[in-house]
């Protein structure tokens, strides 16, 4: 048998294989669909198989790059690409089998566990086919994949599966994806989300690790992408700036990818960073549709993109971005509050569309009561606190990772606080706003945050209202340590001063700064 006979029997049974398997296995509908190469819209990231078929190669690469990109699906059908391309390509099986295992944003589920454990096998029964280093790859996977998953126990075998990696970073310290995939396997060991305490021994090692990877290449896409992650819920995000420079074109195509930086951005108060950065994804959204790149988590893109809009100032970012932002999750929340933010109290009150759960519905209920408050109709706009403060007390939904009663606490305690105000009682104002203001400071870290604004913003505009200027002024920087470089506090923090005949220079320029890019004139830190 000729070589070119033997490579089409592999392939015929590669593919018979398939079928059979697919009899049993289910998987995603695009999978009936050959997967282009889209080497235009890819990055430079290489990872040199042992395969000599170019077409391999080329799709092997495209499975790295958007696993990197956390797109799984079109990940797992260029691994498939390439098995069929060559179908003695072991690696190329091992690609696979990756891909559907956990990963940062989500574990492993039971669909995807016969994935991988049958891409897993396939790997194996070609692994004599395979490099020294493939083979340690592909029988890393085999103390992380068993035949009978269950989700409840497989912290057992992501322990097992970073032990394995533990020893393949150490074996092959200078390929950089090993150590990528090394610091993914500790990663899946942390609580993905809340604050990180820098002297956490787990945090030191996941960050070394990662650091060795980018001390070598910072432009590493899965390094960066991943150093993103594990750096902006700590006291130091700007540690990750020098990687986010490139993060965002290092997979053109990836909206996830362009997206990523903006997370380091928001941190840091870059918000014009920040909103460039999900910009570029946003239009990778829309280019998915003439296969001109991937669309991943365009709502969280659109999300994170109103969130730096509505601290930049910048209003017509912001509400364009809650608009579009309504019309793919059919929830008007994040698009009411964001007119709240810039005072276009007349336009919420003709969004009729009330969200069905409690918080977003709350959002709602805020946002319609403080808009009829400045339009002049008190009985609705009690009635629609009212019905905000009994989401509050009898809620128990979640939104996202925070407690849906913390999120509507500080929201019923802006809108019932400027209520007082607007009936002149600043006493039962400044209560509510604290209320409210503490409601918020119990929130869990989150990017973006749940709501598009401080209530501090409110509470030390009405400290300056009764002549408590020291305490604005300690509130507005507080919410600056929260929010660096936000408009809405500089500018509260003037208006103190300027109340006791005081300027200060730095915060003139930063405040200066700040706005550069705003679309609306303040006259107070709140509308």
């Amino acid at each position: 048998m000729t070589m070119r006979d033997r490579i089409w029997f592999c392939f015929a049974v590669s593919i018979f294989s398939f079928n059979l398997s697919a009899q049993e296995i289910s998987y995603p509908d695009s999978f009936n669909e050959p997967i282009p190469q889209y080497t235009e819209i890819l990055g430079d990231l290489h990872f040199p198989i042992s395969s000599s078929n170019r077409d391999a190669q080329i799709y092997f690469d495209q499975g790295f790059q958007l696993m990197y990109a956390f797109t799984k699906v079109d990940a797992a059908r260029s691994f498939r690409a390439a098995q069929q391309a060559d179908p003695e390509c072991a690696i190329c099986f091992w690609g696979e089998a990756w891909t559907w295992g956990s990963y940062l944003n989500g574990a492993m589920t039971s669909a995807d566990a016969p994935r991988a454990f049958s891409a897993l096998q396939q790997a194996l029964s070609l692994i004599d086919n395979a490099t020294e280093k493939e083979a340690d790859l592909i029988h890393s996977l085999q103390v992380r994949y068993v035949e009978d998953y269950d989700q409840a126990t497989r912290r057992i075998q992501d322990e097992a599966y970073a032990d394995a990696m533990s020893e393949l970073y150490v074996r092959y310290p200078d390929d950089l994806n090993i150590g990528t995939l090394y610091a993914d396997s500790l990663f899946l060991l942390e609580e993905r989300r809340g604050y990180r305490d820098l002297n956490d021994p787990n945090v030191i090692r996941l960050h070394g690790v990662l650091t060795s990877v980018l001390d070598k290449d910072i432009t590493h896409p899965g390094a960066c992408h991943l150093f993103v992650h594990a750096t902006e819920s700590t006291p130091t995000p700007e540690i990750a700036e020098p990687c986010a420079r490139f993060l965002g074109n290092s997979i053109p195509g990836a909206s996830h990818i362009n997206h990523m930086p903006s997370h380091t951005w928001n941190e840091m108060g870059l918000w014009q960073d920040a909103i460039k950065a999900n910009q570029q994804a946003w239009h990778s959204d829309q280019k998915a549709a003439i296969g001109k790149g991937f669309s991943i988590y365009p709502t969280h893109n659109l999300h994170m993109m109103l969130f730096a809009a509505n601290m930049d100032g910048q209003g017509a970012i912001a509400i364009q971005a809650g608009k579009d932002l309504a019309k793919l999750n059919n929830d008007t929340s994040q698009f009411v509050m964001s007119l709240i933010r810039f005072g276009r109290f007349d336009e919420v009150v003709e969004i009729t569309n009330r969200p069905a759960a409690d918080v977003n519905g709350g959002m709602w209920d805020f946002a319609q009561g403080y808009a009829n408050l400045k339009l002049g109709d008190l009985k609705k706009a009690q009635s629609y606190l009212d019905q905000l403060n009994d989401l509050t007390e009898n809620t128990e939904a979640r939104y996202r990772f925070h407690d849906g009663k913390d999120i509507l606490g500080a929201l019923a305690g802006i809108l019932q606080g400027e209520m007082a105000w607007s009936e002149g009682d600043m006493e039962a104002a400044v209560a509510a706003f604290r209320r409210g203001t503490e409601s918020y400071d119990l929130l869990n870290y989150d990017e973006p945050e749940p709501m598009p604004f401080s209530p501090r913003h409110w509470l030390g505009a009405a400290y300056i209202e009764i002549g408590a200027y020291d305490n604005a002024i300690e509130a507005f920087e507080q919410d600056l340590l929260d929010h660096p470089n936000n408009g809405w506090a500089l500018f509260g923090i003037q208006q103190a001063l300027a109340a006791q005949g005081k300027k200060d220079q730095n915060i003139d320029v930063r405040m200066e700064q700040a706005w550069a890019r705003s679309d609306i004139w303040l006259a107070n830190s709140k509308f």
